[in-house]
């Protein structure tokens, strides 16, 4: 009896480590030249987290920015966007059931004075590209260029198995400082498995 108790425990206990190993503490920095961001997330919660932003080598700010975002961080990426020569910063996030959803929360350095915020548009929002979409995004950047791909289910496909080939979108930054700044598509295709 008190073995079967010991086994019961252990497995309770180890089972809940596991869970707790999962969640991992988001806490990274990048930088581009003298300027850069470190980013730190709890990564508690897979709706929505608290997240600190710390400007590194900004000229006018200093200190932490503090902002929720929904999703749990999985990466982020450093770039000059906007082609100004100012270095710019990609939050990588993921939610839904299993952390499926994906998302990109953009932050545009404003002369490394300040930064403005924008993110990524919601693929259901967009009939030209969201015919098929169930999520598993992945990203990438290359040279300013945000590439979003991620599986296309047919009508019959089971959540695990999409037969529809993959599909990838690429964004590019535009806007201005005035304006605001947003990511606009500039070229989708499918790929056939």
């Amino acid at each position: 009896m008190k073995l079967h108790l010991f086994l019961v425990f252990s497995i309770i206990f180890l089972t809940s480590d596991s869970i707790q190993a999962q969640v991992k503490k988001f806490d990274s920095t990048v930088s581009m030249g003298r300027a850069g961001y470190r980013v730190i997330c709890g990564n508690k919660n897979l709706d929505q987290n608290d997240v600190s932003l710390k400007l590194n080598g900004f000229k006018e700010t200093s200190g932490d920015f503090r902002f929720a975002i929904k999703g749990r961080i999985a990466g982020i990426e450093i770039d000059d966007l906007n082609t100004d020569s100012y270095p710019d910063l990609l939050i990588y996030a993921y939610t839904g059931p299993n952390g499926q959803y994906g998302t990109v929360y953009g932050f545009v350095s404003a002369e490394n004075k300040n930064v403005i915020p924008f993110s990524l548009p919601d693929v259901l929002l967009d009939g030209k590209i969201s015919d098929g979409y169930k999520g598993h995004d992945e990203f990438s950047l290359l040279e300013g260029t945000l590439m979003q791909k991620f599986p296309v289910y047919k009508p019959n496909d089971s959540t695990g198995k999409p037969t529809g080939g993959r599909r990838v979108v690429l964004y590019k930054v535009n806007g201005s400082q005035n304006e605001g700044y947003r990511f606009k598509m500039i070229k989708f295709y499918d790929i056939k498995d």
